[in-house]
């Protein structure tokens, strides 16, 4: 069994978004410097932000980076915040509705997108924009999306993301090793077959957990669920107790990391074996790396195969979007 050859060459080449990014925003210029970040994006075209967050947040950041998937400005926006439009279309809806509340407020923004309506926008009102190569979908293009961000942020808020936390950046283009992980992928892909995966990560590493659902929703056409610890051992465990669980027919996998809290690793493991208790299996599945920005982007290359692979197994396309096509379709008329 093999996957389609498009799909399977994008995964390969997944590392080098992050080299071609960083070199698409070296030249981006701002003419103020702010103190906070606010991203408006949807779905892909998100995330690559809460990656950055979740990752700058081990280092103590002491600037707010907000995500913001909504169709207006939030009610509140602390002073000297920089809004940054992040679609990889180029014409999601609900960014582009807020980018038209922001302009009329005269606030600062810029664009990440690799054309549409936003960078018809962008070029008309001279907004800073980067941007990146298209053909891809927006989950699939988390690499350029994330490395592009990055550089914003250093340009635009002082003493933010040095030149330390770039290489690392830069790195990933050789240390991601997306073939060594194809055949685990594809192995965890016929485990998950006929099953809906939960996917239960540390708090830290919830936007991972919540990546991994939306790869297997969008890329297997399946069900699938994210939770973390400890919040999840508080409400949706209690699910475990005496429930009838078999039409769901669950299979919780586990994304672990060396450096999660020692008392949240006790109650993932605590947590397995009770599950594992009522005859639901469980899959302790390591993130692995050198640093938790490789560990991080490893496991999405890894979620990318088994989704890859689930969706051969189901028979499903991988790159289709038809159903969201039709469905914008339908909120446009």
């Amino acid at each position: 069994m093999s996957l389609p050859q498009n799909l399977r060459q994008i995964i390969l080449d997944f590392p080098q978004q992050f080299s071609q990014g960083l070199s698409l925003a070296t030249d981006f210029k701002i003419d103020q410097q702010y103190e906070n970040i606010m991203v408006f994006g949807m779905g892909g075209s998100a995330w690559p932000a809460e990656i950055l967050d979740s990752w700058l947040n081990n280092f103590q950041k002491d600037y707010i980076i907000e995500v913001c998937r909504n169709y207006h400005l939030p009610p509140r926006i602390l002073p000297k915040t920089l809004l940054i439009f992040c679609s990889y279309s180029g014409n999601t809806e609900e960014p582009l509705t807020v980018y038209q509340e922001a302009k009329k407020a005269q606030l600062p923004m810029a664009a990440i997108t690799s054309g549409g309506q936003l960078k018809e926008n962008c070029l008309a009102d001279q907004v800073p924009l980067v941007e990146i190569p298209a053909g891809l979908v927006p989950r699939l293009a988390t690499g350029y999306l994330f490395a592009v961000l990055a550089q914003i942020i250093a340009a635009a808020v002082p003493n933010s993301i040095d030149q330390a936390l770039m290489t690392l950046i830069s790195n990933l283009s050789q240390e991601l090793k997306p073939a060594d992980l194809e055949k685990k992928g594809q192995e965890l892909a016929q485990k998950i077959k006929g099953k809906t995966p939960l996917i239960y990560t540390s708090d830290r590493l919830k936007v991972l957990g919540y990546i991994w659902k939306i790869k297997l929703n969008e890329t297997a056409k399946t069900p699938a669920f994210s939770n973390c610890f400890p919040e999840l051992n508080h409400n949706e465990f209690s699910m475990f107790t005496d429930a009838d669980l078999e039409g769901l027919r669950p299979i919780v996998l586990m994304l672990q990391d060396e450096a999660d809290q020692r008392q949240v690793i006790k109650r993932m493991n605590l947590s397995a074996e009770v599950i594992r208790s009522k005859k639901i299996p469980v899959g302790m599945i390591s993130v692995e790396g050198p640093n938790l920005i490789n560990r991080i982007f490893s496991s999405i290359i890894l979620s990318d195969w088994v989704a890859g692979y689930l969706a051969q197994i189901y028979q499903v396309d991988p790159l289709a979007t038809q159903l969201q096509e039709n469905f914008k379709k339908e909120l446009r008329a």
